[in-house]
């Protein structure tokens, strides 16, 4: 069982908690600083988080490019890596950090697998829930290899149910116990059972995917020569925005998914693509990145597309 000093906030860059209402000492993991592609960016999120924070704050582990790491350097509360560096963040928490940092009496942490994972391994002292699960987290969040099992299961649990918190909960719980309550699985397996209806609905939207030529901009190398570019906004909420720019990227060096109020642009993991410098971002990851709707007409013009109907 988590210990009962622990308790568990979830969040999201652009979404973090009230300071106020979290307890005692605070650690923040798998969080990146809110980018330019944030409403208010890290001036009207990240740092205000920080500043009302003040001391409670006593650890921040995330492995998010952003250019404000650079001011944080110095402080050992913070530690600050970027995506190439490391793919994921359960790696990042050992047990020489969870000892140097001490008690803590919230955990905040994202709430995909890497996070979920990393609140999960700090619980336990720095140590593994299961053999492997750090490589299930990078292989998850770069998706640049097959999870194990365990990892299989519960990503497809949480892309089924992105905002569950009770589902996020018993990830953690199930983890930090290192998988020893067998009946935990059912709720996990139950989650997961419904995103099979979501990935169909998604190769159905990839089938509109179009492939123009890209003409290679700031942060995009020479050999990315094409976009898949699809329209999902009459789908918006119905589909899984992960599988559909991996089926994307299947099919050019760059994916582009258009929903209701984003665009999201993924290209593979390690491909030397860097979004952040094509759009000028100040932080997130390199090679995905979400931006408002309104900057879709830029973004095109930046990769150098003409042909794509607005």
């Amino acid at each position: 069982m988590l210990p009962a000093r622990a308790e568990l906030s979830f969040a999201s860059p652009r979404k973090l908690p009230r300071a106020r209402n979290l307890k005692g000492r605070v650690v923040v993991l798998d969080v990146a600083f809110a980018s330019d592609a944030a409403s208010g960016g890290f001036d009207k999120i990240t740092l205000p988080f920080i500043e009302q924070l003040g001391p409670r704050l006593v650890g921040w582990v995330d492995h998010h490019d952003h250019v404000m790491h650079a001011q944080y350097r110095q402080d050992p509360r913070f530690v600050l890596a970027t995506k190439a560096e490391h793919g994921a963040c359960p790696e990042m928490v050992t047990p020489a950090i969870v000892e140097r940092i001490g008690r803590v009496d919230t955990i905040v942490c994202h709430t995909d697998f890497d996070g979920l994972c990393s609140a999960a391994k700090w619980l336990r002292g720095g140590t593994e829930p299961y053999p492997g699960a750090d490589d299930d987290a990078r292989a998850i969040d770069t998706r640049t290899a097959i999870p194990g099992p365990v990892g299989q299961r519960c990503d497809r649990a949480l892309r089924a149910r992105p905002r569950d918190t009770a589902l996020f909960g018993l990830v953690v719980r199930h983890l930090a116990d290192g998988l020893t309550d067998p009946s935990l699985w059912e709720a996990i397996d139950r989650a997961a059972a419904e995103l099979a209806p979501i990935e169909a609905a998604t190769r159905r939207i990839a089938e509109g995917y179009r492939v123009v030529d890209v003409h290679a901009g700031e942060g995009i190398p020479a050999a990315i020569r094409s976009l898949a570019f699809v329209d999902a906004t009459a789908q918006h909420g119905k589909y899984d925005k992960t599988q559909l720019l991996l089926i994307g990227q299947d099919r050019a060096g760059i994916a582009m998914v258009v929903d209701l109020d984003t665009v999201t642009l993924a290209a593979r993991y390690g491909s030397g693509v860097s979004f952040l410098e094509l759009l000028g971002l100040s932080g997130g990851m390199p090679t995905l990145v979400s931006i408002p709707k309104k900057r879709l007409p830029e973004a095109l013009e930046k990769l150098g597309v003409k042909d794509v109907p607005l």
